[in-house]
């Protein structure tokens, strides 16, 4: 089963119910590889990467982290969750019992989607929402057979992007766009219509592949698979622009500690 994170928000009091779990540090792991090598050709299917960690909820409800809100009413905080398809990552994101899906990952990998949203105590009943970075096919690949499963789900992708999906229909997303509490920061480059999604107040930034992660360092868009790299260069500088401890890629471990500190660290060799 794979690792559960929770984000916690700044300057909010947490308050756990009963049967609280613990939470997994996400470790290194080792995909199979990964874009910014650019030497690989992405296969139709992808495989799941058994190297994970599991996290069992000791009752049988989740626990669900409040934090105070500015009314004083309480609202569910963001947990994550990485879709581990070997060489590329999608992610699901909670509140309460209400869940997005960040990429649908290549096809045949429900079976890592279920693991990672059993992880965060949800199931497919609880998504509402599917984001898409951009429209190659290691990140929309599966989005056939997730619809299969959650067909009242609504489907968004950057406006320029949005004509890839064929007869799938999707709600267009621009920069400055906000689902599901989620702020979408527009990143051209990789793709036309590429965006990334932010939490400021949980310190989170699904970057997709306007930028990646190797070996703990974080690399700009892969010239190889990108459409425009000046304008994938102006975007790095844009998410640099951020503050986030925590930077997800669509090929690349997490950086749970300093994100937008390494993110900074490579826009400066850019400026």
């Amino acid at each position: 089963m794979p690792e559960l994170h929770r984000l916690q928000r700044r300057a909010f009091l947490t308050q756990y119910g009963k049967g609280a779990i613990g939470v997994a540090v996400l470790g290194p792991s080792i995909l199979a590889a990964c874009s910014s090598d650019g030497d690989i050709t992405l296969p139709a299917t992808g495989v799941a990467d058994p190297e994970t960690a599991a996290v069992t909820p000791q009752d049988d409800a989740p626990e669900t982290t409040l934090e105070a809100a500015p009314d004083g009413q309480q609202t569910a905080a963001l947990r994550w969750e990485r879709v581990n398809m070997g060489f590329v990552s999608a992610y699901v994101l909670a509140r309460g019992s209400e869940v997005t899906v960040i990429d649908a990952g290549v096809s045949q990998n429900l079976p890592v989607f279920d693991e990672a949203l059993s992880a965060i105590g949800a199931s497919w009943n609880d998504v509402g929402h599917v984001i898409l970075t951009h429209n190659h096919g290691d990140h929309v690949g599966g989005l056939p057979e997730i619809i299969g499963v959650v067909p009242k789900a609504k489907i968004y992708i950057g406006e320029a992007d949005i004509g890839a999906l064929g007869s799938i229909e999707a709600a267009p997303i621009n920069d400055g766009d906000e689902i599901f509490g989620l702020q979408i920061i527009g990143s051209p480059g990789h793709t036309p219509g590429h965006i990334s999604v932010f939490d400021a107040d949980a310190g989170l930034l699904v970057a997709g592949d306007a930028i990646n992660e190797r070996d703990g360092l974080v690399l700009g868009p892969n010239p190889d698979f990108s459409s425009d790299m000046t304008q994938g260069n102006a975007s790095v500088l844009r998410l640099a622009e951020r503050q986030y401890e925590t930077v997800v890629f669509g090929h690349g471990n997490p950086i749970e500690t300093g994100g937008s500190d390494a993110v900074i660290a490579l826009a400066q060799t850019l400026s």
